[in-house]
């Protein structure tokens, strides 16, 4: 980070936590799922193919995520339950959760082509997030007694309501047939007017997944001789359950009772209402600038893997400055955004009541959406370069209660980008001309601006002043008025205004900026 006087503005970021012994549950959700489905024509009520990609990608975050030791889903959500004695991000709320979707969201994206090879992603599939914090054992079990439960309500009345849709009835009757119907009258109606006996349904679709960790044994390498050698790993699998609350299942799996603990007792009662309350949820303040902040998780790998131009990557920025537009295009509260390297700050209007102001699920919402763009958009900009990995990002929402500290903020990101950008441009140069990254740190150390610049025109022949402005100040994305021409029916022209998110690479710190667009924080223009 860079050292200035804006760095103040971190005093803002606060701590979340969770705090042991409670145990940590993510769930997430897909965003507008129904719609998703429907445009992407998915079998009703249940679409295997589906289900199967959720399953996979659930696999996918026990592979990639050892502190995630259980998961249940169905449909379009999820729940990952993370060991007791998990240090994961210092068992940071919004840390956890961000990554979670992040992570999610990615391989969803990138693994459906797997699932449907026929089908176009025709737009970004995303996912919104949320911590439970168990405070017991006690909690994590009716906590996912509730969500099987719900599961097997929601399927059965979905398999009920479908098979009349398909059977000639309108959405609206189908919902009246169903009105007030217990459990044993739908079993009635599905078995007496479709011949479909409910319990011999798949047991995916009316129990969910579970997806836990078991020992096999690996061949991890072969001896000389061409003998295989053999370790034992733990490895996802996925289980189907009529009961996963149950003390049998539970037993069953001694990783879980090693990692998490036994259940006592089995449940008859569930109480949603006890569970939610256990839901880590911070509402932020209203009528304070929000600002999300995206970082890339591990990008210094990611970056190398796919041997990103150092010290920058003109395609690389220019994918993250799309995603960046997509994001406001896709959230009208998203007034402004901020990106440099790996990361981007997303400012909503300070009287936003975008998901009541739930901070988990706008920090999701756009982490989520923003790594979906970018998966689906890495062959726009690298057409030439595959997709070696699913990438993924973190984020925060941090709450600056005036205009200038939001500005503050703003310009303490644009202060470390040149900073940074100057560092790293002298770094790379100092490489490529035969010094170890050792030696080069060491003979930045200490310098200060100026001297860093004499590197440049000295050993290289560069003003640093004539990089791109890009490299150099960063990108800024909002909207902006849009004059366009026009014609009437009797052929004179007319001007039209309108408004598109435009990608600018200036300086945001000086006054002149902010008067220029006095839309950006609804601030009246500077009048002389």
């Amino acid at each position: 980070m860079a050292n200035s006087k804006y760095e103040y503005v971190k005093s803002f970021e606060v701590e979340d936590e969770v705090m042991p012994p409670n145990l940590i549950v993510v769930r997430i959700d897909g965003r507008g799922f129904r719609k998703f489905s429907e445009v992407h024509e998915f079998e009703k009520p249940n679409d295997e193919r589906a289900l199967n990609l959720m399953n996979s990608c659930a696999a996918a975050m026990l592979e990639e995520y050892p502190d995630i030791v259980f998961s249940y889903g169905f449909s379009d959500e999820y729940s990952f339950v993370f060991k007791k004695t998990t240090k994961f991000y210092q068992r940071r709320a919004s840390k956890i959760v961000s990554l979670v979707v992040s992570f999610f969201t990615s391989i969803y994206t990138t693994k459906w082509k797997e699932f449907f090879p026929h089908k176009e992603l025709r737009y970004p599939p995303s996912f919104r997030a949320w911590v439970i914090c168990c405070a017991s054992m006690e909690v994590l079990q009716t906590y996912l007694a509730w969500r099987q439960n719900d599961c097997h309500i929601n399927n059965q009345y979905n398999t009920c309501f479908w098979m009349l849709v398909k059977c000639g009835k309108t959405e609206e009757e189908a919902q009246e047939v169903l009105k007030g119907t217990h459990k044993q009258e739908k079993n009635e109606l599905l078995f007496q007017q479709f011949g479909i006996n409910y319990k011999n349904l798949p047991s995916m679709f009316r129990q969910g997944s579970c997806v836990c960790k078991t020992q096999v044994e690996d061949i991890v390498k072969y001896s000389e001789n061409g003998t295989p050698v053999k370790r034992l790993r733990r490895k996802p699998i996925i289980v189907h359950s009529d009961n996963i609350a149950a003390r049998s299942f539970w037993n069953e799996h001694p990783f879980l009772l090693k990692e998490l603990g036994d259940f006592r007792e089995d449940i008859n009662n569930i109480k949603p209402e006890y569970v939610k309350s256990f839901q880590f949820e911070n509402k932020l303040m209203p009528l304070t600038w929000i600002v999300v902040r995206i970082d890339g998780c591990h990008f210094h790998r990611f970056s190398e893997v796919h041997e990103f131009e150092k010290p920058n990557d003109e395609q690389a920025l220019n994918l993250m400055n799309s995603c960046a537009v997509a994001v406001l295009e896709q959230f009208k509260d998203v007034i402004f955004s901020y990106g440099v390297s790996d990361e981007y700050s997303f400012v909503l209007k300070k009287d936003s009541q975008f998901y009541q102001r739930r901070g988990s699920e706008i920090v999701t919402a756009l982490v989520s959406y923003f790594t979906s763009i970018y998966v689906m958009k890495w062959k726009e900009f690298f057409p030439q370069k595959e997709l070696k990995y699913p990438p993924c990002f973190d984020g925060r929402a941090v709450l600056y209660p005036t205009s200038e500290i939001l500005r503050d903020y703003l310009t303490w990101r644009q202060v470390d980008c040149h900073i940074n950008n100057q560092y790293n441009t002298c770094f790379w140069m100092l490489v490529k001309s035969g010094k170890s990254k050792s030696e080069a740190q060491a003979y930045l150390k200490g310098t200060q601006a100026r001297e860093k610049n004499e590197v440049l025109v000295q050993q290289f022949g560069i003003d640093y002043n004539t990089l791109p402005l890009m490299f150099r100040q960063g990108s800024s994305a909002f909207w902006n008025k849009e004059e366009k021409t026009g014609m009437y029916e009797n052929g004179a022209s007319a001007e039209k205004s309108g408004k598109k998110v435009v990608v600018e690479h200036c300086n945001i710190i000086e006054q002149s900026f902010w008067e220029a667009h006095p839309s950006i924080l609804n601030e009246k223009p500077h009048m002389v």
